[in-house]
């Protein structure tokens, strides 16, 4: 590199330090330029603007949504599940065999006390009734005879026992073979509603063979279990109330018919039957049944809505809003109505308690109730009202 070159260069790198170190200078100055609120030291030279804290302020509580723990009149309940069962229910079978000649109903339609369901064939039973009637007449007359002749002295007290004992074994086989003869039709040992039948005319059927099943569904019975800590509360003819989830919107009074004198070692419950009128059929055996008990009349409870409730596995916990913040607390719930709950312990009446928010809330943290700010800046922005003049006298 030439001389000359070595000097241009020089030159270009000198410049370019000093526009840098202008640069520099330029920026500092603007950076640190004194403003208006700013405080001079002694010195001359403003110090920079102080930063400010802001003061926790009540948008940093956590909203939530409370209402105040009241009190209604509530009747003293046990509610649980059950399912229905007929009031008299049997499955038609025959005591003999035989193949049916007849079906004397109609699936589904209500039948009275003793109308003839079923008939099987008869031919052979009606003969052998037949033949035990020839036989218990020629029975009788050899007793009669008998009898004359032992009277005479012709015959031994002997000969007409034996007689005697003929005849009475004749008439005891025609009571035989008419029963067996009454058993070929089958009749409904009570008025109610016959079901679906599963066999046909024509087919052979033996003894104790299923035919058709007959239920008596009004009253209708309800069996359902409650715990055994409640054994004490119940009482043949207490009332209940039945619900029915296949028909919402409708209720059926009924009263405790029974206690079973054996509980359940399970399920430690007790077994309760109840009956319920039943005039429309609308409730049918098998059904899912939910089942209220009113133990006592009616008393002050005290009450929540149902979301200000808190599971944490086993327990129930609300949060009351003290002073501010929110006090987390267990209680012991009883029964529930309504969409409402009863409270035996842990809150007391007039306590704000959460029923929206709790998500996010832990014990002690500071909360607002939503709405109330908005209501108290309204009343602050709120034009003053001029107070009414007086009228001039």
């Amino acid at each position: 590199m030439t001389k000359s070159n070595k000097l241009i260069l020089s030159a270009i790198v000198g410049a370019a330090v000093l526009a840098a170190a202008a640069g520099g200078y330029r920026y500092g100055a603007v950076r640190h330029r004194p403003s208006a609120t700013d405080t001079p030291t002694p010195g001359g030279v403003a110090s920079p603007p102080a930063t400010s804290v802001p003061a926790q302020s009540s948008a940093a509580a956590l909203p939530v949504e409370v209402t105040k723990a009241g009190t209604v009149m509530l009747p003293q309940t046990i509610t649980a599940v059950g399912s229905l069962r007929s009031d008299e229910s049997v499955t038609l079978r025959p005591e003999v065999a035989g193949r049916i000649t007849a079906i004397l109903f109609q699936e589904g339609q209500r039948v009275t006390k003793g109308a003839t369901l079923v008939q099987l064939d008869a031919a052979i039973n009606l003969a052998d009734v037949q033949q035990v009637r020839a036989n218990l007449a020629l029975a009788k007359s050899k007793y009669e005879r008998a009898i004359d002749l032992a009277g005479r002295n012709f015959i031994s007290s002997q000969a007409r026992d034996e007689a005697k004992n003929n005849f009475e074994v004749a008439q005891a086989a025609l009571a035989l073979a008419e029963a067996k003869l009454a058993k070929t039709e089958l009749t409904a040992p009570f008025s109610g509603i016959i079901g679906l039948r599963v066999v046909s005319v024509g087919d052979y059927v033996k003894e104790g063979a299923d035919l058709v099943n007959l239920e008596a569904i009004d009253p209708i019975k309800v069996d359902f279990r409650v715990p055994e800590t409640f054994m004490r509360d119940v009482q043949v003819g207490q009332a209940v109330v039945v619900a029915l989830d296949a028909l919402p919107g409708k209720t059926y009074d009924g009263r405790i018919i029974a206690l079973n004198p054996l509980v359940d070692a399970g399920g430690r419950a007790l077994v309760i039957r109840a009956q319920v009128r039943n005039q429309d059929a609308a409730l049918r055996p098998g059904m899912f049944a939910r089942v209220t008990l009113i133990t006592r009349a009616e008393k002050e409870s005290l009450v929540l809505p149902e979301e200000a409730l808190v599971p944490q596995g086993t327990e129930q916990f609300v949060f009351r809003v003290v002073e501010g913040k929110a006090v987390r607390a267990a209680v012991k719930t009883g029964q529930r109505r309504d969409s409402k709950v009863e409270i035996l312990s842990g809150v007391d009446k007039g306590d704000m308690v959460v029923i929206a928010g709790q998500i996010r809330l832990r014990d002690g943290v500071s909360v607002r109730v939503a709405g109330a700010d908005t209501k108290a800046n309204a009343a602050k922005s709120a034009p003053e009202q001029p107070a009414p003049s007086k009228p001039k006298s």
